[in-house]
């Protein structure tokens, strides 16, 4: 009788996943894979259930889904490992080498898709919900936080000359009045030369001298300080923080935690630098102007100070975001316009003694 061949043979060293022992071993290609150390088997793994394996170069490994999970078979002959390729239809199907990656990049780019969306649109979404729902003395606390904050952030201190202070304290009770708000709302001028003016949640707004030194008249103050009442009347500052701050901020408002993670939001210039939706400042702007014309007062001297700070640029601070331009907002006041029907909301002299409201011996 003629002699039966044997099944091709090719040495390998074998891990059988049930411990750390290294065996060298001798494969034998028949109907299945036969892994034998001498004339013992150890094991016998289908050719369909042999997968590619995480190898160095010049070795192939090799693993079985019907094997244990951390067996192993490592081949190095080049010619059995070809021949070992040619049998093993489904060698690379799910690798990490092949389709696994495919999968795994699928599967971080839809990940990342979500948190932008969360981003873009679901904290915008949760800070419109919310915004509306922060009890007063909650966002009371939010203020007293940031207050302290933005003059370290700024290195500012509270102006307050006698003759200055009594005038502005009659500018903005004059517009608190005319807007329908109690005394809880609270105005200062801060001695920074940053050409701003910002309302923090609770009540506080505050107006830095950079931005009183570049304005020509009361009219023009008064429409910025309107302004920034209508983002507090709106809660827009409470909103802003909601988006900003996100989870830590709704982690605090859920336990209360001001001092804490909360505070953190504030930890930045970006509290008073940031800008409104054009909603949002459109909105602010129209409240200015309904109050100025409650005060019987021209409303075009507050888009001329946006402009005469910005230029055509219209870009960065919180009253003059470039959502709208500084010009558009212009252009509007002046549309919304109307002749004084009332005395000035400050004497010549009143309005002197604001702009010198920082000089020295003044300051808190």
């Amino acid at each position: 009788m003629p002699d039966v061949p044997k099944p091709p043979a090719g040495a390998a060293i074998y891990f059988d996943g049930k411990s750390s022992q290294r065996r060298a071993v001798t494969l034998h290609l028949g109907d299945r894979l036969e892994i034998r150390d001498g004339e013992t088997m150890l094991a016998a793994w289908a050719y369909a259930d042999i997968r590619r394996a995480d190898g160095p170069s010049g070795m192939l490994r090799l693993s079985s889904l019907s094997a244990p999970p951390l067996a192993r078979l490592e081949i190095r002959d080049a010619a059995f490992a070809a021949d070992m390729v040619a049998r093993c239809a489904s060698l690379d199907e799910n690798t990490p080498g092949r389709r696994g990656v495919v999968a795994i990049v699928g599967w971080s780019l839809a990940a990342t898709i979500s948190i932008v969306a969360v981003v873009l649109f679901g904290v915008p979404l949760a800070a419109d919900r919310l915004a509306p729902l922060v009890p007063d003395a909650f966002e009371r606390r939010l203020g007293e936080v940031a207050d302290s904050q933005v003059r370290t952030l700024f290195d500012a201190k509270v102006c307050g000359n006698a003759a200055g202070e009594k005038a502005f304290v009659k500018l903005t009770t004059a517009i608190r009045e005319a807007a329908g708000m109690d005394t809880t709302v609270q105005s200062s001028v801060l001695s920074s030369a940053v050409p701003n003016a910002f309302a923090l949640p609770g009540g506080r707004v505050y107006m830095f001298n950079g931005l009183l030194a570049k304005a020509e008249n009361a009219d023009e103050i008064a429409g910025v300080l309107a302004h920034e009442l209508g983002h507090h009347k709106n809660r827009d500052n409470m909103r802003g923080l909601i988006r900003d701050g996100g989870t830590s901020f709704l982690v605090g408002l859920l336990f209360g935690d001001i001092t804490g993670s909360s505070a953190l939001i504030f930890a930045s210039r970006s509290l008073v630098t940031s800008s409104h939706s054009r909603e949002a400042e459109q909105d602010a702007d129209g409240f200015s102007i309904d109050i100025m014309h409650k005060l019987g007062r021209p409303t075009k001297p507050m888009g001329e100070l946006l402009v005469r700070v910005t230029g055509k640029e219209g870009k960065g601070l919180s009253i003059i975001s470039s959502h709208p331009l500084s010009e558009d907002r212009l252009a509007r006041m002046t549309r919304e316009n109307r002749p004084a029907t009332k005395p000035p909301l400050l004497t010549p002299e009143e309005w002197r003694s604001l702009k010198s409201i920082c000089d020295s011996g003044g300051k808190i």
